[in-house]
């Protein structure tokens, strides 16, 4: 979680599959593709799932995944809180096509799906003001009130497992960590990557209808900029 150079940086972003073009990388996106709404400035965005505290939550927490510094946009500059916000709105956060009975065995390696009796919504909600209250035994404050070093010090707790949460709640953080790549790296009209400035801070052509001729060219800088599903060009 702690700051890194730009190059590590790039790299990071690589590997989390933009370069191979990932932009939706396997959970069931809410499509927004006929929407005519241009996108507002994040400090106007009404959040359509999450309450004041949990979207104050998503907006510290995702800048510290993917930080602003270094050169090349951040989670808040590529809004990625607004896509996590509208993915948990809509038929991902609902677990609406999936298998949610049980057995659950949190304990279960990633091949066997989601191991939770709460859909990604429910997660959210219930797994953010447990680790308010973690952070607050820690450090005498919520998660979005700790300094940056201090936010890097909860999220790397969570993640190796030393804070925790209820089972059900154990795997919150690798789903976080999910979101903020999908929706810095999905297209544009699910909320995220605003701009496509992850797009073009990787060279990823986005939906381009056509570049067939670009495949084999390696070591070549791609000259043409990104473009949406919705046609829109960067």
């Amino acid at each position: 979680m702690s700051n890194s150079s730009p190059p590590s940086r790039r790299s990071f972003l690589m590997a989390s599959g933009a370069g191979a073009g990932v932009a939706l990388t396997g959970v069931a996106m809410t499509f927004h593709a006929n929407s005519k709404e241009v996108p507002v400035p994040l400090d106007k965005y009404k959040p359509e799932y999450l309450n004041p505290e949990e979207w104050a939550f998503v907006m510290a927490a995702t800048a510290r995944l993917i930080p602003s510094d270094g050169d090349g946009p951040g989670a808040i500059e590529a809004h990625v809180p607004v896509f996590i916000d509208r993915q948990l709105q809509g038929y991902y956060g609902n677990a609406e096509i999936w298998y949610m009975e049980g057995p659950h065995d949190p304990a279960a390696t990633p091949d066997r799906g989601w191991q939770s009796p709460l859909n990604p919504a429910q997660l959210y909600r219930k797994a953010i003001p447990a680790f308010n209250a973690v952070c607050k035994e820690r450090f005498g404050k919520e998660f979005k009130a700790l300094d940056p070093k201090q936010q890097d010090e909860a999220l790397t707790a969570l993640q190796k497992g030393e804070i925790k949460l209820d089972p059900e709640l154990s795997f919150f953080f690798t789903t976080l960590l999910a979101n903020t790549k999908e929706g810095y790296f999905a297209d544009p009209v699910h909320g995220g990557n605003h701009g496509m400035q992850s797009w073009k801070y990787i060279g990823f052509p986005g939906a381009r209808a056509s570049y067939a001729e670009w495949v084999d060219q390696h070591n070549k800088k791609y000259p043409l900029g990104p473009v949406s599903i919705k046609g829109e060009r960067a």
